[in-house]
Parts: C-alpha cells; sequence; structure tokens
C-alpha cells in the first residue's frame, strides 16, 4: 500500500497530538485541530490503510487511534520538522556554562545531563571519558616556587590534572623543559599503567641527577592514572530520573519497579548509549536491546576529542517523547562538546 502525501499528514498529526495529549486520537480529532481539508470520514479510511500498514494501533479500551513503533520510526525518519528549538541566546548560554566547566570533565558531565534532563523533561544519561584507556598526551610544567613546579598533565581523553612537585633548588627552566620533552618522547600515547621498567630506566639514564624528582613525578602519574574503582572504569551518569514519573506511561508500579532496577545496572546503561553509527542514533521501543525499555526510545550521539570518540549524550524517554526537542538539544550538546573540547586538546599542542 502506497504512502501518499495525505497519509503522511495525518500519521503526523496522529504522533503530534498523542505527543502532547497522551491520549488515542480519532478521526474528529483531527480534522478540528490540524485542518488537513478532508472529511472525517476520508481520515477514518486513512486511518484504517494507516493502521493496515502496521503505523498506527487501537488501544483496547479506546476508539482512537495510537502510533506504533513502526509508526514512531517513520515519523523521525522522514515526517519530522528541521530543528529549530535553540534560539541564539540558548547556544551561547549553553556554551558558556560549558566553557567555565571545561578543566573538569566530571562538572562538565554533571552540567550536560542537568541541562538535558531539565530541557526535555526526561531521564538524561551521559557517559563520560572511560578512565581504563586513559593516555598521557602531554606534560608540561609551570613555575611555581623556589625548589617547586607545577607539573600539568594532559590525557589524551581531554581532561586535564595538575600537582606540585619537588624540583630542587637547581633545576633551571630550561631542566624542566628538556624533562619534559624526554617524558612526552617516550611516554606519549601510553597508559601509566603500562609503562615497562626498561622505558623508566632509559628516562633514569638520561637524567640521572634527576632520579629523586623523577620518582615523585611517577608517583603523580601513577596516581592520576589509577583505575579507582570498577565502576570508574565507564559509567553512565543519570540525571532527571523522577522525570520518568510524571510520564502517564508509568503510572504502573511495576513498570516503574522495573525501569528504575536497571538504572542501577551500569552496564545496560552502557549497552544503551552504546552503537558504532556516527552522529545521532534513534532506538524506539522494541528496538531497544532490553525489553524493559520496550515503551521507551533513547536518542543519543558520541562526542569526541579531535576525531576521537571519549563518550555519549543520551535521552531516555517514553516512545511518546517530544523527538524534535530531544534530538536537537542531544544534537548540539554533543556537537557544542566536540568542538570546545577539541579546541581546548590543540591549543595545548601548540
Amino acid at each position: 500500500m502506497k504512502m501518499d502525501e495525505r497519509k503522511q499528514k495525518i500519521l503526523k498529526a496522529i504522533v503530534q497530538d498523542y505527543i502532547a495529549t497522551a491520549e488515542p486520537v480519532g478521526s474528529r480529532t483531527i480534522s478540528k485541530k490540524f485542518k488537513l481539508g478532508v472529511s472525517p470520514a476520508t481520515i477514518r479510511n486513512e486511518m484504517a490503510d494507516l493502521e493496515e500498514m502496521g503505523l498506527i494501533e487501537q488501544p483496547h479500551t479506546s476508539a482512537g487511534r495510537v502510533p506504533s513503533d513502526s509508526g514512531y520510526r517513520y515519523y523521525v525518519d522522514s515526517l519530522l520538522d528541521p530543528f529549530l528549538f535553540l534560539n541564539e541566546e540558548d547556544k551561547k548560554n549553553i556554551n558558556q556554562e560549558i566553557a567555565t566547566r571545561l578543566n573538569e570533565i566530571q562538572e562538565v558531565i554533571e552540567y550536560t545531563g542537568k541541562l538535558i534532563s531539565q530541557v526535555t523533561s526526561l531521564t538524561s544519561l551521559v557517559m563520560g571519558p572511560k578512565s581504563r584507556h586513559s593516555v598521557l598526551e602531554k606534560l608540561h610544567f609551570l613555575p611555581y616556587e623556589s625548589g617547586k613546579a607545577i607539573m600539568v598533565i594532559v590525557k589524551e581523553n581531554g581532561t586535564v590534572e595538575n600537582d606540585i612537585v619537588e624540583i630542587g633548588e637547581d633545576t633551571t627552566s630550561e631542566e624542566l623543559q628538556m624533562l619534559a620533552n624526554i617524558f612526552n618522547h617516550k611516554m606519549g600515547g601510553t597508559r601509566v599503567q603500562d609503562l615497562k621498567k626498561g622505558l623508566i630506566n632509559e628516562i633514569y639514564s638520561e637524567l640521572s641527577r634527576k632520579r629523586r624528582m623523577i620518582d615523585g613525578m611517577m608517583g603523580i602519574l601513577e596516581r592520576v592514572f589509577e583505575d579507582k574503582d570498577e565502576e570508574s572504569l565507564e559509567r553512565v551518569y543519570l540525571g532527571g530520573t523522577l522525570n520518568m514519573l510524571n510520564q502517564p506511561e508509568f503510572r504502573d508500579l511495576n513498570k516503574v519497579k522495573n525501569l528504575f532496577t536497571v538504572f542501577q545496572e551500569n552496564t545496560k546503561l552502557i549497552e544503551l548509549l552504546s552503537h558504532d553509527q556516527q552522529g545521532l542514533n534513534i532506538t524506539i521501543g522494541s528496538e531497544n536491546p532490553e525489553k524493559v525499555f520496550k515503551d521507551c526510545s533513547v536518542i543519543s550521539a558520541t562526542y569526541h576529542i579531535n576525531g576521537k570518540q571519549i563518550g555519549s549524550i543520551g535521552v531516555l524517554g517514553p516512545t511518546r517523547m517530544d523527538y524534535g526537542k530531544a534530538i536537537t538539544i542531544v544534537d548540539y550538546m554533543t556537537k557544542s562538546l566536540t568542538e570546545m573540547l577539541t579546541s581546548r586538546y590543540r591549543r595545548g599542542q601548540t
């Protein structure tokens, strides 16, 4: 059966009205609200065709119709209007908030999750950089006081750490630069946990007079790159979980209990955000890997530093979510984070 323009308009009207009201949609409602220029009888006939095509379905207790998972999929792929939700003022405020937090990736994650859940009234999911894959990108020194310097450590995932290191009264700025150059050459792109004893000995031999200072630096590096616990290796941060309770679809306490139980299972949340596809990824209802999410949709995208993926951002809500709003905020946040983190990374390379 052909999906002509009139059927598309009627399906779009059903989806939009159901998103707004959470009530099954009838032909008279469409005729009154959407001014399609056809009679309720014609709309009924077209709805019968849409139902036969599997794009809408009839709840047991209602004469109206609701979109099916396939109907939502068609709407998202073919009928969704261009995203105009964020104006320039919104974007400016978001960018300023992210910029003030860039030196602490944990704060960026928390702010991102909070903003997405507030804007969409849904549940946000943010997966940050994977600490077990963190490698040293670059280190350098800043003068501090006599006998001490600030060691600035830049990880490949974009996070920056710093600590004070004892350098001795007689260490010159030229020697510090030489030390940084040797460390960057020998250790750049390597996980500190993977360093071989021979590599450390190479550094010792090149800077034999500075062995005590090197030991102090290695202690700092090992602490900075330490995997503190199993959860920190790869963790999804949730925001706005209670927003799910405001959705009519989740008035069933058993359904809510099952959902909140899964919220405690980090590996299942990782599965929701894990996909090979670049750009936005949208899974609707039964497309989700876990049965508990069969009434939910997930919109996610990855963010990068200098072309390397370091994390994911997503939003979880009922299949009846406002897709335009959710897609817009997830898309903008990932692109904004990617741009600012990459810019900071590249400045650090100069």
